[in-house]
């Protein structure tokens, strides 16, 4: 099984941004754990992040291509307004799981939209790092049982 993690603005700046919300741990942090699981299942996983809305387009085209089973994605703020991530996910039709480190639906009022929930086969929040872990297995227990 062939999983990309995608990852949008400024998580790459975790340990750094805002840690009273997102934590202290760094993104390298967060691809170690997520590497360490994903070999324990056997899942080959790859790790993709850009602070450019385009970039994330291409990585989500490029998955169709590389034949890639499923999307763990972090928009980022490109959750709240991308239509273009919402476009690509459905001309691709990989399933995907889309995660956010925080519990958006506590925060501000245009942290309600989410544009790629309307494609994802799952929405997990507030889950910190632990959410990517949920979305990886949900992906990998739905290939292995369907």
């Amino acid at each position: 099984m062939k999983i990309l993690v995608l990852n949008g603005p400024n998580l790459n700046m975790l340990g750094i941004r805002e840690p009273d919300i997102y934590g202290k741990s760094t993104y390298a942090d967060l691809c170690r754990l997520i590497r360490e699981h994903c070999d324990s299942k056997g899942i080959c996983v790859t790790f993709k992040q850009s602070n450019h809305e385009g970039d994330l387009v291409d990585y989500i085209q490029q998955a169709y291509f590389e034949k890639v089973d499923g999307i763990v994605i972090n928009p980022g703020a490109y959750t709240h307004t991308s239509v273009a991530l919402l476009d690509a996910l459905k001309a691709v039709c990989i399933p995907t799981v889309e995660v956010h480190i925080s519990d958006v639906d506590s925060r501000e009022n245009f942290r309600q939209i989410s544009y790629v929930s309307k494609i994802a086969v799952k929405t997990i929040k507030g889950h910190g790092f632990d959410g990517y872990i949920e979305a990886i297995d949900h992906l990998y227990s739905d290939r292995v049982y369907n």
